[in-house]
C-alpha cells in the first residue's frame, strides 16, 4: 500500500510551488494568480529512509557484489489540487469539480499562509490564516452536507432500506449543518459503516500545514501543524543531497518540510515500513501498524497470503550490527515467526512461501 496526500488551501498561498519542490521538479504550473493549477496535479515521491543505504552496503558487502543492489524506497502519492475560493461547493471559482478530487485521498494536508511577502496576491486580500482555514473547512462541510442530502433522498425513494442508515444520515446532517466535521460527529461504528460508501471529504484526516517565512521555521505552532516553508523546499530541491543537509543545518534544521509533511502522514494513519534485503533489492514496504506476518506478506504479492510457510526476521539494528542475515543468525537475532505476528516498523523479513 502507498500513502497518498492531498495538498488543498486557497489559491496563491504556495501550493504549487511546494508540490513542484517535492517532486524535484516543475509538473504545476506556478504563477501569481488563482488557478494556476487547472487539473490535479499528482506526484509520486520516494518517502526518505536512510536504513534502506545501509541495509544495501551491507548486502553488497555479504554477497560480494560488485555494486549496491537496487534500492527501492516506499512512495507517497501527492495530488495538488487546485486553489478553493469561498462557495466552491455551489459553483464558485471552479467548483467542486476539484472536491472531487479529494475524495481519493488517504489524508488531506491544508495549506495555509503564514508568509508576509506583499509580492504574491492573497484571494481574500490579507492573508488570515485562521479564516483561511474556516473558509477551506466550510466548503468541505457545504460539499459533504450535498452528499448527505442527496444520499437521503436516495433512500427514502428506495426499496431496500439499509438498517440505521437513515439515522446515521440524519445525525451526520445535523451536524455537519452546525458546522462540524464529519470526523468530529459521534458516529456509532455501525453509523459509520453503513455511510462508508459516502466518502465524505471531513471524515479524512486532516492536517494543518503552516506555510512560513524561512526565519519562522524553527519557531513553534503546536505539535499538530507541520511547518514548512515552500521557497525553502524549492530551493532545497535545486541542491544535491550533501548541499541539502549543509543548507538544513545552516537553519538549525534537522530535516525537510517534506520528511516532515510524510512522517506526519505516516503517524496519522498509523503506518510503518518493514524492510526486504537481498541481490535483486533492498525494498522498504508500507503496511498499517497491527499488520501480521501473513497481511505483510500479501503486500509484495496477494499469493504469499495462500503459501505462507513463516517469516524469518531480524530488527533493523540487529541486522546492522551483525552484517546482515548470515551474522544475524550466528548472533542468533534471527527468529522465525508464524502468521499471527505482529510486525514492527523496521523489521527486516526474509518470508518463507510454499509452492
Amino acid at each position: 500500500m502507498n500513502l497518498s496526500i492531498g495538498i488543498v488551501g486557497l489559491p496563491n498561498v504556495g501550493k504549487s510551488t511546494l508540490f513542484n519542490a517535492l517532486l524535484k521538479k516543475q509538473q504545476a504550473f506556478v504563477a501569481n494568480y488563482p488557478f494556476a493549477t487547472i487539473e490535479p496535479n499528482i506526484g509520486i515521491v520516494p518517502v526518505p529512509d536512510s536504513r534502506l543505504l545501509k541495509l544495501a552496503e551491507i548486502t553488497k558487502e555479504e554477497h560480494k557484489m560488485e555494486n549496491l543492489p537496487p534500492i527501492v524506497p516506499a512512495t507517497v502519492k501527492f495530488v495538488d489540487i487546485a486553489g478553493l475560493v469561498k462557495g466552491a461547493a455551489q459553483g464558485e471559482g471552479l467548483g467542486n469539480k476539484f472536491l472531487s478530487h479529494i475524495r481519493e485521498v488517504d489524508v488531506v494536508f491544508q495549506v495555509v499562509r503564514h508568509f508576509k511577502t506583499t509580492d504574491v496576491h492573497h484571494v481574500n486580500g490579507t492573508p488570515d490564516p485562521e479564516n483561511d482555514l474556516a473558509v477551506i473547512n466550510m466548503e468541505l462541510i457545504f460539499a459533504d452536507l450535498q452528499t448527505v442530502q442527496n444520499s437521503k433522498v436516495k433512500t427514502q425513494k428506495s426499496k431496500l432500506q439499509i438498517k440505521g442508515q437513515k439515522e446515521a444520515l440524519e445525525k451526520l446532517e445535523a451536524g455537519l449543518n452546525k458546522g462540524t466535521l464529519a470526523k468530529d460527529i459521534d458516529l456509532t461504528k455501525e453509523e459509520q459503516e453503513v455511510t462508508r460508501d459516502l466518502q465524505l471529504l471531513t471524515m479524512k484526516p486532516m492536517i494543518i500545514v503552516a506555510n512560513v517565512d524561512e526565519e519562522d521555521l524553527s519557531k513553534g505552532f503546536g505539535k499538530d501543524i507541520v511547518v514548512i516553508c515552500a521557497k525553502t523546499e524549492s530551493e532545497l530541491s535545486q541542491l544535491d543531497q550533501e548541499g541539502q543537509i549543509e543548507y538544513l543545518e545552516a537553519l538549525g534544521l534537522k530535516e525537510s518540510g517534506l520528511e516532515r509533511v510524510i512522517k506526519k502522514g505516516y503517524e496519522t494513519l498509523n503506518l510503518i515500513s518493514f524492510l526486504t534485503a537481498g541481490e535483486k533489492e533492498v525494498r522498504a514496504w508500507t503496511i498499517e501498524k497491527g499488520f501480521k506476518a501473513v497481511d505483510a506478506a500479501g503486500t509484495i504479492h496477494t499469493d504469499f497470503i495462500k503459501k505462507f510457510i513463516k517469516a524469518e526476521i531480524v530488527g533493523f539494528d540487529d541486522f546492522l550490527q551483525n552484517r546482515g542475515w548470515k551474522g544475524s543468525r550466528e548472533a542468533g537475532k534471527a527468529r522465525f515467526e508464524g502468521k499471527d505476528y505482529l510486525m514492527k516498523d523496521g523489521d527486516v523479513v526474509d518470508f518463507k512461501i510454499g509452492t
